[in-house]
């Protein structure tokens, strides 16, 4: 068994977040099966761009003034859903979606993916 703390997995930044990759082909415990991971979403780490791909389920652990938008294409996010600490969001496969949050905001989420995406 693998256990460690989130404090223990390593940040890499990419567009619009600083990514935690707990469980996976690339997390501090390795799997081939699923993606578990930690994002913050904020400032510091840009915009992010809308984006899709296989299903995800995640789970806010804190937020302020943050939001998530999606719908069918990268120009047609009509949802939006404001988020707050015990949310929990699925997104179907191909549903496109992003992060959004005012300039002083942010969102803390954790990530599960099956199967993996990288």
């Amino acid at each position: 068994m693998d256990h460690f703390r989130r404090d223990d997995v390593e940040a890499g930044v990419i567009p619009g977040r600083a990514v935690q990759r707990a469980v996976g082909r690339e997390g501090r415990a390795r799997s081939e099966h699923m993606n578990v991971g930690f994002a913050r979403f904020s400032a510091e780490h840009g915009e992010m761009e809308p984006h899709c791909h296989g299903e995800e389920g995640m789970y806010v652990l804190d937020a302020k003034d943050g939001w998530i938008e999606y719908g069918p294409a990268p120009d047609q996010l009509t949802g939006r859903c404001d988020l707050e600490p015990g949310t929990v969001l699925h997104a179907a496969e191909g549903e496109w979606h992003v992060f959004r949050h005012a300039p002083d905001g942010f969102v803390d989420i954790v990530f599960f993916f099956s199967p993996p995406i990288w």
